[in-house]
């Protein structure tokens, strides 16, 4: 067997809400939108699927997944997403990676990476 390409699925409750925030937050592309079934949205390296709850598991748990997204300034990123009303939980910038953590809309941790070079 080779696996010739991956997916991170996430769980969303408001598919609409989930790919504004993807799409024009954090501006990923929207590869393909199925309407309230099923969205994939791309990031250089990782694509991550878009999937609301269903009636057996109503309500998304937040944490179950985390998404990284390597930026080249920690510090633009912040400023960009706070621009478009991203609050960060911390920022740790005392290391050769700096990280910067955020939830989607669903709680479902992300965060931005800057690595020394």
């Amino acid at each position: 067997m080779k696996i010739k390409e991956a997916n991170v699925t996430v769980m969303v409750t408001d598919m609409k809400r989930a790919i504004h925030f993807y799409v024009d937050v954090l501006g990923l592309e929207l590869k393909a939108n199925y309407g309230d079934q099923y969205a994939q949205v791309a990031s250089p390296g990782v694509m991550i699927g878009l999937h609301p709850a269903t009636k057996e598991d109503p309500h998304p748990k937040p944490g179950s997944v985390s998404i990284g997204f390597g930026v080249e300034s920690l510090t633009a990123g912040v400023v960009e997403l706070k621009a478009k009303g991203v609050a960060f939980s911390r920022v740790v910038e005392d290391r050769p990676t700096k990280l910067a953590f955020f939830t989607d809309p669903d709680g479902n941790p992300l965060y931005l990476s800057e690595t020394a070079r």
